[in-house]
């Protein structure tokens, strides 16, 4: 009996993906976000609106990757023992996060800046790919033993409190950059 009720247990946590709480759904929902914002910048003429958009990117980002990499990623490898998987998402991070410097230290009148956000965008169109696909990240936690509910919780909190306290910037710009 208690086998069957850890089966049912593992399969009710895997289908919630619907939720709020569940970490693929909320991790689901920072790309789409910031796709969108990819997609504004494209089309933007004005300087001031580049900058703008490419100040939320870069923010969200390193929020979504502070979350990835100190809750979810520990997580996945532990339950799945998939290393490859887990070390190219780190791979790709890192480059992520060195663009992200480069183009937080510039101007949208610099040489290279907006070809830094185009690259930073393919960059992250390549790592969502990978992450969502079949067979990749998200869906070999689904088949995992992960507690996908308890996950999105931890990594919602977390994420909050990264926000507020400004960890990756002034508590602010960081607030009022992902709120708007």
């Amino acid at each position: 009996m208690a086998r069957t009720q850890q089966q049912s247990a593992k399969a009710s946590r895997r289908t919630r993906s619907g939720s709020r709480r569940d970490a693929i759904a909320l991790l689901k929902a920072d790309h789409r976000q910031v796709e969108g914002w990819f997609k504004q910048f494209k089309k933007a003429k004005k300087a001031e609106r580049k900058e703008k958009l490419a100040t939320q990117i870069c923010e969200a980002l390193k929020v979504h990757t502070r979350i990835e990499e100190e809750i979810f990623y520990p997580a996945f490898l532990m339950a799945t023992q998939e290393t490859d998987l887990h070390h190219e998402a780190e791979v790709e991070h890192a480059g992520a996060k060195r663009l992200i410097g480069e183009i937080e230290a510039m101007r949208p009148e610099d040489e290279y800046y907006d070809a830094k956000v185009k690259v930073l965008s393919e960059m992250i169109k390549h790592h969502v790919k990978e992450e969502e696909q079949p067979g990749g990240m998200f869906a070999e936690a689904r088949k995992s033993d992960m507690d996908l509910d308890d996950l999105g919780q931890r990594m919602a909190a977390r994420k909050n409190e990264i926000e507020e306290t400004g960890e990756n910037g002034n508590p602010s710009v960081v607030r009022s950059i992902l709120n708007s």
